[in-house]
């Protein structure tokens, strides 16, 4: 069958068996529809393993490097009759993959979504077609958009949802934005948080500590780099982060470092909407 993708098109089997997946988001894709990949990505940011949220699923599936820099041979080695890749792994080695197998380039990942809350499905809607499971696809974006329905109701009876989204980097905040990032949607849109007077439109922006002073937010949002817990602790100890009004209501919640992988898939933001439905409670 032909797929169209930003590379152009290519001839994959139906229902494909062999597939590897360069991409965390399609991981959380394939996986939602009920189909394992035999190859995945790492994030050497996270240990150079699978993501845990998607572990479990994931046992005994081979790592073939990173998106930015795949092992080539162990893709080779695992026989593959259909290659996933984001557009920035397309940039660099396509040509190199497709030799080995059908390569398909997508690419919602990078484009500018301005205020669409739902780019993020196109990419699950066009693997799903692959394997011929794209009523499936949309029964499960319904699922959880009855799911988020739900959680939206819980946070439009809090006081506290004046909010503040910030990754905690290695020696630096950034405030994320309202739209451009599916994180971002779900967290604006699709659940109606209110966004602090610090929190941009469209594009992250860096929060310096004294900046802190300004944020108003009645409920933070906090996702900590692996590298950046020594910069969080010597921020909590500073006069300008207990004045935050989270802080001192004690609304102050970090999550567990993956939302911003986890916001790309069905089953991560299954989890994301249990993790905001526990916390305004």
């Amino acid at each position: 069958m032909a797929i169209t993708h930003l590379k152009g098109t290519a001839e994959i089997p139906a229902s494909p068996k062999r597939v590897v997946s360069l991409s965390a988001a399609y991981i959380d894709h394939m996986l939602t529809i009920g189909e394992k990949p035999v190859g995945v990505n790492t994030e050497d940011r996270y240990g150079g393993d699978y993501l845990p949220y998607l572990a479990d699923e994931l046992e005994g599936v081979a790592t073939v490097g990173s998106a930015e820099a795949p092992n080539l041979e162990a893709i080779l080695l695992l026989d593959p009759d259909v290659i996933l890749v984001e557009s920035r792994t397309g940039e660099t080695t396509y040509e190199q993959l497709n030799k080995i197998a059908p390569t398909v380039v997508l690419g919602n990942e990078w484009k500018d979504y301005d205020e669409d809350p739902d780019f993020w499905t196109e990419d699950l809607l066009k693997i799903a077609e692959m394997y011929g499971k794209t009523g499936l696809a949309q029964e499960k974006i319904a699922e959880l958009d009855k799911k988020t329905a739900e959680v939206r109701v819980q946070v439009e009876q809090s006081e506290h949802r004046k909010l503040a989204y910030i990754r905690v980097r290695d020696k630096l905040l950034q405030i994320y934005a309202q739209n451009g990032h599916p994180t971002n949607g779900l967290l604006y849109h699709d659940l109606g948080f209110e966004p602090s007077s610090l929190t941009p439109i469209d594009q992250r922006e860096d929060l310096s500590l004294e900046g802190v002073a300004d944020l108003d937010a009645n409920r933070l949002i906090l996702e900590v780099d692996p590298n950046g817990a020594d910069f969080l602790a010597a921020a909590q100890k500073s006069s300008v982060w207990k004045n935050v009004p989270a802080v001192q209501q004690a609304r102050v919640y970090e999550t567990d470092s993956f939302w911003l992988f986890k916001s790309w898939g069905v089953i991560g933001r299954t989890e994301i909407l249990e993790d905001v439905r526990k916390q305004v409670e």
